[in-house]
């Protein structure tokens, strides 16, 4: 094909606009109609139809819509009345600055019009061709005065409308001039088309320049709020100009203030747009996303779609117009080309045309590409914000439940993961919507909890989720795929707490480019691949479809390992969650680890999970190197397919302008494949976090309040029945824990624990009384109030069942497990209630905690830290007593406040709070041990069975005629019950010598300035291999290697076909090229395919080596570190930034490393042809290097805010869940969905501006390119003889070099953001260290071989500047010892034992055993010394797990142990729910009771045999009957060798000790045999027995270990 036909198409376009010239558009001329100066008119015609369609479809707005006050009737000051309406016309516009704008344009308008009229005078023939033109300008200027004169004068918002009409309009007249006396300027043989108006032409088009472009571009805009409600501080971007906004000048006070101070911080950024806010964008987007308000299965993508429409269309045509300005450049490229190749001879179209072809096509590409990117960001955040939000919100609906492993089949593959549901699989649970409408969106509280019969299943067995009465009407496809999804549902329960996090962190970083994706993979992949065909076929004819065909063929392969990709992905997704479920199981028991020593071993239990992560993030990785693979040869092989066919089959020549020009394409194609499949698998695991989310919403079981599959058939036979009004109570109901809990199991296999709450007859609480609920350890009695707050599953037994919990006055709730937010102590007890400051001070004394304040320096504003850390298990309870006794709810639901105090605090707690004036005709349902200390303010009793039946229900007398161990405990009870006044636990706060100084407790997020610093780098750049510099030297060298071969590789092609400039075309051998080029691409993918394989192993081992210390890090940290840091910060350094670096860190250091070397090497071929460019290369090199260093300083400072903003959302989660039952039982909801949107806005702040940040330095550099490669494209066209093959290649390299600048750029940004990971990992190397093992702390191998203990002169503080909390504490036990410790709150009990442990800064000499403990490593110490702290923490797995975690034992030592603990006297043997070594054990052993976990955990430290057994308050939350069990069992089944120490509130309890240690602030008052001290008639241990109900017995008891 020769070179002019191939640019026909070129040619034909340099004819189209010329009209008067007649060649092709001149036909239209001869009608003034169709006459190209009539088009504005045809858009103002449209313009008017629209707006006056508009008034007719809206009715006008009223003044106070308007915004407009009504004018005042002032007649007698004129002046003040203009002056008024003058202001008001300048607050309509938005500002004064608006106004003078759109005042000028009025003018320009004016003086076009005038111009129009004298125009028109000056033709005497209106009816002539040219009078006709002037009179429709006439009435097209006439209208754009009028619509201007409405933009200054009208209301909003019809005046914006009329500016933006007028502008368009202009807009189209300026274009029009241009396309006909501009355009022909630019070629050889037109003329402009209005040459005869002389110099007015030209003063027509600077008004038009003014009017309608320079002004709308200009003119700044009016904010116009999202809600006209709540207006807030706009945004820059929502009141700057059009041309700000393009090229993101807004965002230059940012940039300079970061280039200005050492730190930018939050206040200082910019404020959130109000459209971003979430309120705003839950208000449009939940009613298609949220479960409860769209009941439609369909795929979660196009629920998406369907909400974010607009923004798909936006990003949508921001490709397209890209895609179209990208193909300028191979245009000009080939025409300079042809020029050049012609000898410069004269062609239709003048170079300079082509040269701004060039520029301003690189231009509008790089502008729409900014703004494609801007959308997709924007995209990014509001589905952030959105899903981050109601997967929340969704949180607070859900059945917190004991999830345990067996909840997935024993043969299901997934049972120790997180299972993804698939809508094709999901039940059919809420397919149709809602009877009777829409559920409301609020999880508000509603005015009852009272369910009536027909809000439920029948049977509680119906399995699978599905009843009896329904399966029959279902198909087999229907039940199997039911069954699958509930199969998936129960095991993506399983690691519930953990998998909200991985929701809210990994899988929102997996959809943060879904916009960009999409888009490109559905619109702007297919557009460009097509119009690059297009292209190739008009320069190379019919061998581009070869290419193409080529392209078809190869495509599956890529298809192939995709798909490889998507397991992989689902695999390492799921080997993800079960590592970051045990590293959040890990902190959450992570003072238990330290405390057994199980530090190591835990260690290698994590290490084994990230090494099965890393084997999937390594076959991802590889394969992904395939998939780059296939970027890299595909588009070589269509290449090398296309020019084989165009010189061997068509025998064509090949010249510089087609291979240059056709390079450019194929550039384009190669980076388009390259992108395409690099986008795959993230779609693909967008698609995969998208499932997850989905079955998240869609297949976590919700409490029955928030469920509507109802079943129909039990509804028609049991017909509803209502509750009485303002009754307590539940009648003829079972509860159960979960919809598919059954009431039994089939025997064999793991055993799953179920339990059923079940109510035969009627339980009726009395209102305005104190009501009572006891019963034995496991007896359901916690479960009976979750029963009434509605966290039960509700399984009716007739048709006059109901459960009531009136909600009209309130209701609050004190648990059993405390529960405190990370908050100060004011905050917890008023939870959002109003301050009184006259209820507070009588809530602080009622609840016995004003002492306790005076201990803090900071009183009531002390943070009590994540999970109460600060607080003692005492403190905790009276704090979650007192936020439900100064709330004014009705009803008190108290769930065994008394366990964790001991009885003179619980005496105080029951004379002055439960009979105090606050509780006076307020119901009390109160669940304790303590029937006794409570007896005397009973009103009514339930007595609860071991079967979760109710025994007995009325009076108290009744309930111990009824049940003989009732009574038996209550007798035993009652010598407690006299020892409230006893001075050793009366309430001194002077004799608190030791104040805690905890104040602010959590310490603030650590931040660094400036740039990453090096250490960091290092922990990735130095791990890569055991000789990190040599590594780096060979991967470098192969890079630059690679590159140079790629360079060669394009001016070998330039080479070939400049060979036929020179010579005949027989003569050039095309086979011997061909093979040339082929070897050459073989040798680039042979280094290609070894610096990716090289890296890859470099980077997992970095990857191993950082996790590995990280976790040794923290597991070797104290413990006062750890309560001071949040947890969610340590989990946030496991999860976000360990992903960070096995991704984003890795990626960005490649892409970095590779693309300094290509742009030097670029550089240096542009530099080697063209020596002239030198200067300006370093100069764009220093320009460039300028622009990011500005922006990198204000970027590095906002991804920190960044990092550190989604911290607070994390822990706003864990404290939510954790609390989950607090919450909806006082109604909090909404408060805590408002703190959560608060979070959330905080951290799409920080969001906005950081990708703000993106494209104002993306735009700057892009245009600095820009301006860089015009230059030497001029310069090369004008100045320069090079040949037209040099010349495309150096055009080619200039065109590469200015891409990769601004990328570049881009990815030394990423890595640096990336590298703020390193940083926080790092600082969390840095934390402070309990002292490290070494040979010298290793025991001999027989130590302890007793239980011997000598301590002399121990103090002890908690930091180094800290106060002692003990002084100078000295004593000794002798092996085989049991001795009781004794002492008030803040006496310093825990804390000797937590110094015996070395768990905080001791001075002093301990020897256990013989051996000094301070000289022996700690994990030796504490592995032989056991402790059961007053909180028991459990593990998730069977119970046998939990008691040897390790395999060490046998199952006859494990059931030895139960025993021993007291478990088997609990339950009766051929009970099918009982507890046995199968029994699964959900995460902190939520689905037992906490009197059952203190058994376990005692059980526990039997097993571990050591020789120092300490008990810190183990048995509090355990019934007297099952105390004495264990104490009996602790006496005999113990080592005649093994020394026990028992700290307790209970006299009983260490009555019978070898000796009883009594402290007092830090130091001991009485130490010697219970028989010694008895006989002190002024000691403190004889005046406490003294006093005690039980006298007599104790004194028995004392004398009984004196006599033996």
């Amino acid at each position: 094909m020769s070179s002019g036909l191939s640019v026909t198409w070129l040619k034909e376009l340099s004819q189209i606009p010329l009209t008067a010239s007649g060649v092709t558009l001149a036909s239209m001329s001869h009608s003034a109609w169709l006459d190209s100066l009539i088009v504005p008119g045809y858009f103002a015609s449209f313009s008017a139809a629209f707006l006056l369609a508009d008034a007719l479809y809206k009715s006008p707005p009223s003044e106070d819509e308007s915004g407009s006050a009504p004018e005042p009737d002032n007649s007698s000051a004129p002046t003040a009345e203009v002056g008024s309406r003058l202001s008001r016309t300048i607050d309509s516009t938005g500002s004064i600055t608006i106004f003078l704008f759109r005042l000028v344009q009025l003018l320009g308008i004016l003086a076009l019009l005038s111009l129009s009229i004298f125009g028109l005078i000056n033709k005497h023939d209106t009816r002539s061709f040219s009078g006709i033109l002037n009179l429709v300008h006439c009435a097209l200027y006439a209208y754009l005065a009028t619509l201007s004169v409405v933009s200054i004068l009208g209301r909003t918002p019809l005046n914006y409308r009329a500016f933006v009409h007028a502008s368009l309009i202009l807009a189209t007249i300026w274009g029009v001039y241009l396309y006909r006396d501009v355009w022909p300027l630019a070629t050889f043989n037109s003329f402009p088309l209005d040459a005869a108006e002389g110099n007015m032409l030209w003063v027509k088009l600077g008004l038009l320049s003014i009017s309608g472009v320079f002004i709308p571009l200009f003119s700044p805009r009016k904010y116009v709020p999202a809600d006209p409600k709540e207006p807030t501080e706009p945004h820059p971007e929502q009141t700057c100009s059009l041309f700000s906004l393009l090229v993101y000048i807004y965002m230059e006070s940012i940039i300079w203030r970061a280039w200005r101070l050492p730190r930018v911080t939050y206040d200082m950024l910019p404020p959130l747009p109000d459209y971003d806010r979430v309120k705003n964008l839950a208000g449009y987007s939940f009613p298609y996303l949220d479960p409860l308000l769209n009941k439609s299965r369909r795929h979660f993508v196009f629920l998406l779609v369907r909400v974010f429409w607009v923004e798909f269309c936006n990003l949508a045509s921001m490709s397209l117009t890209a895609v179209i300005a990208a193909f300028a450049a191979p245009i000009s490229i080939n025409q300079l080309l042809i020029y050049l190749e012609s000898g410069r001879a004269e062609s239709a179209i003048r170079p300079w045309f082509w040269i701004a072809l060039f520029f301003f096509g690189r231009v509008f590409k790089d502008i729409s590409d900014q703004w494609f990117l801007y959308y997709q960001s924007r995209f990014s955040v509001r589905v952030q914000a959105i899903i981050t939000e109601l997967v929340f919100e969704h949180s607070l609906r859900i059945r917190m439940k004991a999830e345990t492993s067996s909840d997935s089949s024993p043969d299901d593959p997934s049972r120790n993961t997180t299972a993804v549901g698939t809508p094709e699989n999901a039940s059919d649970d809420g397919e149709a919507d809602a009877v009777g409408g829409e559920r409301p969106h609020s999880a508000m509280a509603s005015t009852s909890t009272a369910v009536d019969s027909g809000s439920s299943d029948e049977n509680p067995s119906q399995g699978k989720g599905k009843s009896k009465s329904t399966e029959g009407r279902k198909s087999p496809t229907d039940t199997k795929e039911e069954g699958k999804a509930d199969a998936e549902k129960k095991s993506g329960n399983k690691h519930l707490t953990g998998r909200i996090n991985n929701l809210v962190t990994n899988d929102m970083t997996n959809l943060e480019n879904l916009g960009i994706f999409t888009v490109f993979a559905t619109v702007e992949s297919p557009f460009q691949i097509t119009l690059s065909i297009i292209f190739l076929y008009q320069i190379l004819g019919w061998s581009a479809l070869v290419g193409l065909a080529m392209m078809i063929i190869t495509l599956p392969l890529p298809g192939y390992i995709t798909k490889l990709i998507q397991g992989v992905q689902k695999e390492k997704m799921r080997r993800t969650d079960s590592r970051v479920q045990t590293v959040t199981e890990m902190m959450n028991v992570i003072r238990m680890v330290k405390l057994f020593g199980w530090e190591h071993r835990i260690a290698a239990q994590l290490d084994a999970k990230r090494e099965e992560e890393l084997i999937a993030v390594r076959k991802s990785k590889l394969l992904t190197l395939s998939i780059n693979l296939c970027n890299y040869m595909i588009p070589i092989l269509v290449m090398l397919a296309t020019f084989f066919t165009y010189t061997v089959l068509m025998k064509q020549q090949l010249t510089a302008s087609k291979v240059f020009s056709s390079m450019s394409v194929f550039d384009m194609l190669r980076i388009d494949i390259q992108a395409t499949f690099y986008i795959i698998p993230q779609l693909i695991q967008a698609k995969v976090s998208m499932d997850r989310i989905a079955d998240f919403l869609r297949n976590t079981e919700l409490i029955d309040e928030f469920t509507d599959d109802k079943d129909e058939e039990t509804g028609a036979l049991y017909s509803a029945v209502s509750a009485p009004r303002d009754v307590i109570g539940i009648r003829q109901a079972s509860f159960t824990w979960s919809r598919d809990s059954a009431p039994a199991q089939t025997p064999g296999g793991t055993r799953k624990r179920t339990f059923t709450l079940n109510v035969d007859d009627e339980l009726i609480f009395q209102r305005g009384k104190v009501n009572l609920v006891v019963g034995p350890t496991g007896a359901g009695k916690t479960s009976l109030l979750m029963a009434l707050l509605g966290e039960m599953h509700y399984i009716p037994a007739g048709p006059d069942s109901f459960v009531s919990l009136p909600r009209d006055g309130g209701v609050a709730y004190a648990a059993q497990e405390s529960w405190v937010q990370n908050e100060t102590i004011k905050n917890n007890i008023l939870f959002g209630a109003p301050y009184d400051e006259v209820r507070y001070n009588k809530v602080l004394e009622q609840c016995a905690l004003e002492r306790d304040l005076s201990l803090f320096d900071a009183g009531d504003q002390t943070e009590v830290g994540e999970k109460g850390i600060t607080l003692s298990g005492g403190q905790k309870a009276r704090i979650t007593l007192a936020r439900a006794i100064y709330s004014h709810a009705e009803i008190l639901l108290l769930d065994d406040i008394l366990a964790a105090l001991d009885v003179h605090t619980s005496k105080w707690i029951v004379d002055k709070c439960l009979k105090g004036d606050l509780l006076e005709g307020r119901t009390v349902i109160l669940v304790t041990h303590n029937v006794a200390i409570v007896s005397p303010i009973v009103d009514f009793v339930v007595d609860m069975g071991s079967d979760g039946r109710i025994l007995s229900q009325g009076t108290l007398a009744n309930a111990l005629a009824r049940d003989s161990k009732l009574l038996r405990e209550v007798n035993e009870e009652n010598e407690e019950i006299e020892k409230a006044e006893n001075e050793v636990d009366s309430e001194k706060p002077e004799d608190a010598t030791a104040k805690q100084t905890a104040g602010k407790l959590v310490v603030a997020e650590e931040m660094e300035d400036g740039h990453v610093g090096w250490s960091a780098m290092k922990l990735f750049i130095g791990n890569m291999a055991r000789k990190p510099v040599l590594f780096w030297c060979i991967y470098l060298s192969g890079h630059v290697i690679r590159h140079t071969i790629s360079n060669f590789q394009t001016w070998y092609l330039g080479y070939w076909a400049s060979q036929y400039e020179t010579h005949a075309p027989e003569e050039v051998s095309v086979p011997y090229h061909l093979s040339v080029y082929t070897s050459i691409v073989v040798f680039g993918t042979l280094f290609t395919v070894f610096c990716v394989f090289y890296f890859v192993y470099g980077s997992m081992r970095a990857a191993r080596i950082v996790h590995q210390k990280l976790i040794t890090s923290l597991l070797g940290t104290t413990l006062r570190w750890l309560d001071k840091t949040p947890t969610a910060r340590i989990i946030a350094r496991c999860t976000v930034d360990i992903q960070a670096l096995d991704d984003r860190i890795a990626r960005s250091a490649e892409m970095l490393v590779e693309m300094v070397v290509f742009m030097l090497l670029k550089m240096f071929a542009v530099i080697l042809f063209s020596p002239i460019f030198l200067i300006p290369t370093f100069l764009v090199a220093i320009m460039s290097a300028a622009c990011g260093n500005a922006f990198m300083k204000a970027q590095l400072a906002v991804k920190r805010e960044m990092s550190n903003a989604k911290a607070p959302v994390l822990s706003h989660f864990g404290a939510a869940i954790s609390g989950i039952t607090s919450v909806r039982a006082y109604g909090a909801q909404e408060a805590f969905k408002k703190e959560s949107t608060t979070r959330i806005d905080k951290y799409t702040r920080v969001s906005v501006t950081h990708w703000n940040l993106n494209r104002w330095v993306s735009s700057r550099i892009d245009f600095i390119g820009t301006v860089f490669a015009t230059g030497l494209a001029a310069y090369l066209t004008y100045a320069s003889d090079l040949s037209a093959a040099n010349t495309g290649f150096s055009l080619n390299m200039a065109n590469s070099f200015t891409i990769v600048v601004v990328n570049l750029i881009r990815i030394f940004n990423e890595f640096e953001i990336s590298g703020n990971s390193l940083e926080r990992i790092q600082q969390y190397l840095l934390i402070e260290q309990e002292p490290k093992p070494t040979t010298n702390g290793v025991p001999p191998a027989y130590w302890p071989a007793s239980g011997r203990l000598e301590v002399e002169k121990l103090s002890a503080r908690y930091s180094p500047d800290g106060p002692k909390v003990l002084h100078d504490v000295s004593f000794e036990v002798a092996s085989g010892e049991r001795v009781g410790i004794v002492g008030r709150t803040g006496s310093g009990k825990s804390s000797l034992t937590l110094s015996l442990l070395r768990c905080i800064l001791t001075e002093g000499s301990v020897r256990y055993d013989g051996l000094p403990t301070d000289k022996l490593n700690l994990d030796a110490l504490r592995s032989n010394i056991t402790i059961i702290p007053q909180v028991p923490e459990l593990l998730s797995g069977t119970l046998r797990q939990n008691l040897d975690p390790f395999s060490e034992h046998d199952d006859a030592v494990l059931n030895d142990a139960l025993r021993s603990a007291g478990l088997f006297s609990l339950q009766d043997e051929d009970d099918e729910s009982r507890i046995t070594l199968d029994s699964e054990i959900a995460g902190g052993g939520a689905n037992l009771s906490v009197g059952q976990r203190q058994i376990l955990a005692l059980a526990r430290a039997i097993v571990r045999r050591s020789k120092l057994l300490i008990l810190d308050e183990a048995t509090s939350a355990i019934d007297y009957g099952t105390d004495s069990i264990i104490q009996t069992s602790l006496r005999t089944e113990l080592g005649k060798d093994v020394t026990l120490l028992t700290v307790a509130h209970r006299l009983q309890t260490i009555m019978d000790a070898d000796k009883i240690m009594v402290l007092d602030a830090g130091r001991i008052v009485e130490f010697g045999k219970p028989s010694e001290l008895l006989k002190n008639e002024k000691g403190f241990l004889r005046a406490l027995v003294d006093e005690s109900g039980d006298r007599e017995k104790l004194y028995q008891m004392a004398d009984g270990v004196s006599s033996s």
